[in-house]
C-alpha cells in the first residue's frame, strides 16, 4: 500500500491468493518496485503464524545457506508461513527451499528477490515443480487510477499523463511531492542501483560500457537494433553485446520484442527492438526530463509506455500472449502484434494523431484481416485497464 495526500495505491498482486502449502512463491522484480512493501502488507494482514527473515542480514545468510533439514527446521518450527525478503543474497537458497518444500509439506514459503536470482541461476533447477513465480513491475496505470476512486479515470489520466510519461512508474517517483524529488530518485536509481546485481554477480568490463549500451538503446526505442552497430559504437564484439543485452533483460531493465515472420521473405525477423520497463529510467539515462512540448522523442516514449503498460496488465491477469513487431523491407509495419490461441491482433501507437491508421495491405494479403487498433492518449485506458 502506498499513499500521499492525493492517492492511496494498492497493488494488483494479492499474495494471499497465490500461496500454497508445500510450494514456494517467488516474487521477482527490479529493485525499488515495492516487493518488500507487498510482503509487509501480506504479513500484517495474515492471521497465520509467520516468521520473517531478511536476506540482507548476515546471520540469515549463514543459517539458510546450510542445506540441512535439521538446521532449517529450527528456523521454521512453530510457524505456518516462512517469508524471506531479499533472498537472492543467500548462497544455495534454492536448495534450502527445496529441502523445506519436500520435508515440510505443510509450510508455505514466500521469497522475494531481485535480478540476481536469475543471474546466478539459484532457484531454477532446485525448485522445478515446487514454485510459483510472479513478477512485480513498477506501478501500473490501472493501480494508480484505483488510488483515486473519487475521480473519473479519464480525469486522473489527463492530470498525471505528463508526469508518468516523463518520470515513470516507480513508487518513489509517482508519490514524490515534486519533479525535483523525482529527478533525484531516478538519478540515484540509475547511478547506484540499476546495475548493482550485474556488477556484483557477473563478469563485465565495467559499468561504463553497460550505461553506454543502455543510452544507445534509449535513443533507439521503437527502432530495430543492430548488434553489429552497437558493438562498433562500444568497441566490443557482437557476442559481447548479445551477452550484455541478456544480462540487462534478466535484470528487468529492458525487454526485447522480436520480429514476426511466417510467410514473406520480405519480413524483417532477425533484428529486435528493445524497450525499457520504465520510461522514467529511460529518460534518466539520457538526462532528459523536458516536458512533451519540448521533446522530439515523444513518439518513442509513447510506444514504450503503452507496450509496457499492456505487458503489466496481461501479466497480472494471467492473460499471456506472444508479442512481436512486424515490418517488411518495403517498410510496411505494425508496432505490436499479439498472438494468442493462433489468432493475431495488431496495434499502432500514435502520440499526436487521433486519426486511425489502417491495417497494411501487405499484412492483409498474407495473414488476412485482424483486429487492428490505433492506441493514442485518448484511447489508451480501454486497452490497459
Amino acid at each position: 500500500m502506498y499513499y500521499n495526500n492525493q492517492m492511496l495505491i494498492s497493488r494488483t498482486i494479492n499474495i494471499e491468493t497465490l500461496v500454497k502449502a508445500g510450494k514456494t512463491l517467488l516474487i521477482l522484480g527490479p529493485r525499488r518496485v515495492g516487493k518488500t512493501t507487498l510482503v509487509e502488507e501480506f504479513v500484517k494482514e495474515s492471521r497465520q503464524r509467520i516468521v520473517v527473515y531478511n536476506g540482507d542480514n548476515l546471520s540469515t545468510q549463514e543459517k539458510f545457506s546450510v542445506n540441512d533439514i535439521i538446521n532449517l527446521s529450527v528456523l521454521v518450527d512453530g510457524y505456518e508461513i516462512l517469508v524471506i525478503d531479499e533472498a537472492q543474497n543467500i548462497a544455495n537458497i534454492g536448495q534450502s527451499l527445496k529441502i523445506l518444500n519436500d520435508q515440510k509439506p505443510e509450510l508455505v514459503i514466500v521469497a522475494t528477490g531481485s535480478s540476481s536470482f536469475t543471474l546466478r541461476g539459484q532457484v531454477g533447477e532446485p525448485l522445478v515443480g515446487r514454485k510459483t513465480t510472479i513478477y512485480l513491475y513498477p506501478l501500473a496505470l490501472s493501480e494508480i487510477l484505483r488510488g483515486r476512486p473519487d475521480s473519473p479515470d479519464l480525469l486522473v489520466w489527463e492530470e498525471l499523463q505528463e508526469q508518468l510519461l516523463i518520470y515513470g512508474f516507480y513508487p518513489n517517483s509517482v508519490l514524490a511531492e515534486n519533479n525535483q524529488e523525482r529527478v533525484r530518485f531516478l538519478q540515484e536509481l540509475v547511478d547506484s542501483l540499476l546495475l548493482k546485481d550485474i556488477l556484483r554477480f557477473q563478469e563485465v568490463k565495467g559499468s561504463d560500457v553497460l550505461v553506454k549500451l543502455l543510452r544507445l538503446l534509449a535513443f533507439q526505442v521503437g527502432n530495430e537494433v543492430s548488434l553489429e552497430e552497437l558493438g562498433r559504437s562500444l568497441g566490443i564484439s557482437k557476442n559481447t553485446v548479445l551477452r550484455y543485452l541478456d544480462l540487462l533483460e534478466k535484470s528487468y531493465i529492458i525487454f526485447r520484442l522480436g520480429g514476426l515472420s511466417r510467410n514473406l521473405r520480405s519480413e524483417i525477423s532477425k533484428m529486435s527492438k528493445y524497450y525499457f520497463y520504465d520510461v522514467g529510467v529511460r529518460n534518466a539515462l539520457i538526462n532528459n526530463f523536458n516536458p512533451p512540448e519540448l521533446r522530439d522523442d515523444m513518439g518513442a516514449i509513447w510506444e514504450n509506455f503503452a507496450i509496457v503498460e499492456r505487458m503489466k496488465v496481461r501479466s497480472y491477469r494471467g492473460d499471456y500472449a506472444n508479442q512481436y513487431f512486424w515490418r517488411t523491407w518495403r517498410k510496411s509495419e505494425i508496432d505490436l502484434v499479439e498472438e494468442k490461441d493462433g489468432k493475431f491482433e495488431g496495434f499502432e501507437f500514435k502520440w499526436g494523431l487521433d486519426k486511425e491508421v489502417k491495417l497494411p495491405k501487405e499484412w492483409r494479403e498474407t495473414y488476412g484481416d485482424i483486429r487492428f487498433e490505433t492506441i493514442t492518449p485518448k484511447t489508451l485506458l480501454g486497452w490497459v485497464t
